[in-house]
């Protein structure tokens, strides 16, 4: 395996679910900006992971736009990494093909996600939700990932990449890396309900690209303390979810203060979360002024995507090739087989 890479590679995706909630940039894609300037990144709108899921064709190109927009407008710059989507890189699903023949079939039925997922539908799931960390683990070993940014909910996924890596290198000979986890500390957010992880379908989620009076209706509706009933009661900090999000939005000194007037009823949960929506407005204007100029020439967006792709590609078929000649397919380009 001969690789000149001067700098360590680093793979990551994301479903094409439209535009991007603070769940999503604040657990995920705020690190990537950042991976920018030390690695070469590869990022990938997975929209084949997608239909793995019940999805609208209707509404599906809308989806991937608004994803594309949002990362566009949250910071990732493709002069620094390569952004494209996963289905314009067929590569993908030959790989997947590939490795679904070494991939060990109780293993994929223990993933936890495919267990959560299948519930009770016992033979009536689709066979892509079972073989979807197949299709991941060819996503991050097509592009010979060293790193691969995760949360602690992918990390068993990640490690039947590196098996998968580890099967066909024995089988094969040396080809893969085995990518490693990059465990960066990554921002739970809980959803408005203050009780699950943020999720559009759950409705409890504000959007990065949020005008500033959605975002003011939807903090209005935010969970706080359930036991501050009127507003002179004493307040409880420490279970409610907009501190939270001041904790990781706001400087030490509002911290601090919204700390002491909460507990001496001097701050009302109503004035705190309008208190944090004008936070999220100010944190997310650069953003919506980025989103408005990219949608106002759609094929600059089209362009980035269109060069992203092309980059994945050449990167993708080099590895294709390393890998049908180490497996002995034959490739007519090579001429006839010779004694």
């Amino acid at each position: 395996m001969t690789d000149a890479r001067s700098r360590s590679r680093v793979l990551s995706g994301i479903q094409p679910t439209g535009e991007l909630h603070m769940g999503n940039y604040f657990g995920a894609v705020e690190n990537w900006v950042r991976l920018m300037d030390e690695f070469e990144c590869f990022y990938s709108i997975v929209d084949y992971h997608a239909i793995t899921a019940g999805y609208n064709p209707a509404t599906f190109p809308a989806a991937v736009e608004g994803m594309a927009v949002s990362l566009l407008a949250a910071g990732l710059d493709p002069g620094k990494c390569s952004l494209f989507l996963q289905s314009e890189v067929p590569e993908h699903t030959e790989l997947c093909w590939i490795l679904t023949s070494l991939a060990p079939l109780g293993q994929l039925y223990r993933m936890t996600q495919f267990k959560d997922k299948s519930g009770d539908q016992g033979e009536a799931i689709n066979a892509g939700l079972l073989m979807y960390p197949v299709l991941q683990a060819a996503d991050i070993l097509l592009y010979k990932a060293d790193r691969v940014p995760v949360g602690e909910d992918q990390v068993q996924h990640l490690e039947l990449s590196r098996t998968l890596a580890r099967r066909f290198n024995n089988a094969f000979g040396d080809t893969f890396p085995e990518p490693q986890p990059l465990l960066t500390e990554a921002k739970r957010i809980l959803g408005l309900d203050g009780q699950t992880k943020m999720s559009k379908s759950k409705g409890n989620h504000i959007g990065i690209l949020d005008d500033p009076d959605t975002i003011r209706t939807k903090m209005g509706t935010a969970f706080t303390d359930p036991q501050r009933l009127r507003r002179t009661d004493p307040g409880r900090p420490w279970v409610c979810n907009v501190f939270t999000w001041h904790k990781l939005l706001s400087d030490e000194a509002t911290i601090e203060r919204v700390d002491v007037e909460c507990r001496s009823a001097v701050l009302g949960c109503f004035e705190d979360k309008m208190m944090m929506a004008d936070i999220l407005i100010e944190r997310f204007r650069p953003m919506r002024e980025r989103a408005a100029e990219l949608r106002a020439r759609p094929e600059t967006i089209r362009e980035i995507l269109a060069a992203g792709a092309d980059a994945a590609r050449r990167v993708a078929r080099e590895t294709m090739e390393e890998v049908r000649e180490a497996m002995g397919l034959w490739q007519t380009k090579r001429g006839p087989v010779t004694a």
